[in-house]
């Protein structure tokens, strides 16, 4: 299995153009054969590079069709950093459905299998310690798009049954 150009950087796999291009200049000052490194290594540095910037260019994952967009914004607010809200959703959504985007800390897309079959966006705000929460939801493959409040309640009675859990 060829090498994770990602892991080969040293860069995470959300990594933007410009921290691909400072993590190769970075390592190249330590892998390139006029300062002691050898060609092998730098062509494996400089393929890693070409191969995380071809990834970045691809479309990222949508799922199926879209029907009937709405949003509820603000949606709800939860009293902890974006950072903390961002870990909690994630949790909530192995219960609620799959992760399909996740960019932490302001974004998660996912495909939710309750409170009904729908795609759904988080877009996660800082709010003067706290995090608001606005929610996007829309219908997939022919599926209506559930109430945005049904939709938002469930993520907040989730949220709540998470605090419930004991430590």
């Amino acid at each position: 299995m060829p090498d994770d150009p990602h892991a080969v950087l040293g860069v995470s796999r959300h990594a933007t153009l410009e921290e691909l291009t400072t993590a190769r200049r970075r390592l190249a000052r330590s892998l390139h054969p006029d300062v002691g490194g050898s060609e092998a290594a730098m062509q494996r540095l400089n393929a890693a590079y070409e191969e995380a910037v071809a990834l970045l260019a691809q479309p990222r994952p949508q799922p199926r069709r879209l029907r009937g967009v709405q949003r509820d914004v603000p949606s709800f607010t939860i009293d902890v950093l974006p950072v903390e809200a961002f870990e909690a959703l994630l949790v909530v959504t192995s219960w609620m459905g799959d992760v399909l985007v996740d960019e932490p800390p302001y974004l998660l897309e996912t495909l939710l299998h309750d409170p009904a079959l729908c795609w759904c966006r988080l877009d996660l705000v800082p709010d003067a310690g706290a995090t608001t929460v606005s929610l996007t939801v829309a219908g997939v493959d022919g599926e209506p798009t559930p109430d945005p409040e049904a939709v938002r309640d469930e993520w907040v009675a989730n949220l709540n049954r998470l605090g419930d859990l004991p430590a």
